[in-house]
């Protein structure tokens, strides 16, 4: 298959599908876009376009699974809010045909122990809740610059008695120039239905995502830079606070209108910005910067660090290490630690 017949293909598969906005609360299952990567964390939350044989990017875009990645298991875990821990667990496995690449991931997020309440409030025990799934995934490198894969996702979810179960699949292309150390990644995320409901009257949406990712290292640079537009099935992105403080003039009285510029503010809530300094072979720092996390979760008057991310890596023959640390709110971070080893060459 050629590239350009690829292209079309997987264009063709995109304008296809109807695709709705499912963000903030609007879908179910919205767990299946947290990363739990601390590399992926580090960068900003989301990063499709870094094909350098890294398991745990994975999750991020399926066309990255090659055989770069072959024998390769990855286990990460990470410290969330208030109780809230998650991880995953991934292999991958070449065949014979060294094109064509396997993966295997069992994810988690535990919510920990709640509270059981009565319709008075009052309280009459405990229970806990938690979304499991377990992701079979597919790479194929169709030529030395394009490759192409996919992921099966089977999600389970337990709140207390009620319990789901969802099917999904992510598609993904990678377009790789390593002549000139440049990528390009494409990615249709959650594209599935909730087989089974938690309330048998109401069949929810799945947070359904459009993305597209550059990465570029300048030459002779011991740095790379990622821009990744997330949620391209809706432009407005724009959250109108309700509770939201009115601002008025002191001396007038009148209110003080917002002026941000629109155009720009909704621009910028879909894009995740990352730079990897590679400082040598074995050692790297992330930062990243999240706009849309920062003016959705800042606090008006301390905005401090919120949007936020940092991280920084080790790279060792059998081994390498990576810790994460995402800025969400003045309440606190996510913490992420990685460790993938190879088991066999």
């Amino acid at each position: 298959m050629t590239a350009n017949r690829l292209l079309f293909l997987w264009m063709s598969l995109l304008s296809s599908l109807g695709l709705s906005a499912q963000i903030g609360g609007n879908a179910a299952f919205s767990s299946l876009n947290i990363q739990g990567s601390a590399r992926v964390a580090a960068l900003g939350g989301n990063t499709i376009s870094i094909k350098d044989g890294d398991i745990n990017l994975v999750a991020t875009n399926p066309a990255l699974i090659d055989s770069a990645i072959h024998g390769k298991l990855a286990l990460s875990y990470v410290d969330y809010f208030d109780g809230i821990n998650l991880g995953y667990a991934s292999y991958a496995h070449k065949l014979k045909n060294p094109r064509t690449t396997f993966s295997g991931t069992f994810q988690y997020i535990s919510y920990g122990q709640m509270a059981e309440l009565d319709g008075l409030g009052n309280e009459i025990g405990q229970f806990s809740a938690g979304d499991y799934a377990l992701v079979t995934g597919i790479g194929h490198q169709v030529d030395s610059l394009w490759s192409i894969g996919a992921n099966w996702k089977n999600v389970f979810s337990s709140l207390g008695s009620y319990n789901s179960y969802a099917t999904a699949f992510d598609f993904g292309a990678t377009y790789q120039k390593a002549s000139r150390n440049f990528s390009a990644g494409f990615v249709l995320k959650n594209v599935g239905v909730q087989v089974v409901t938690f309330n048998d009257s109401i069949r929810e949406k799945l947070p359904i995502e459009l993305q597209v990712g550059i990465s570029k290292r300048p030459r002779h640079a011991p740095f790379r830079f990622s821009l990744t537009f997330e949620n391209l099935q809706k432009w407005n992105l724009r959250y109108e606070d309700p509770n939201a403080r009115v601002v008025t003039d002191p001396v007038t009285g009148e209110v003080i209108e917002d002026n941000t510029w629109e155009f720009g503010d909704n621009l910028m809530r879909h894009v995740v910005i990352g730079t990897e300094f590679l400082l040598s072979d074995n050692f790297h720092i992330q930062i990243g910067y999240n706009y849309r996390r920062r003016q959705e979760l800042k606090l008006a008057d301390k905005p401090a660090t919120a949007g936020l991310s940092f991280g920084l890596g080790l790279n060792l023959k059998r081994f390498s290490m990576a810790y994460g640390r995402a800025v969400y709110h003045a309440a606190g971070p996510s913490n992420h630690l990685t460790l993938s080893l190879r088991l066999h060459q």
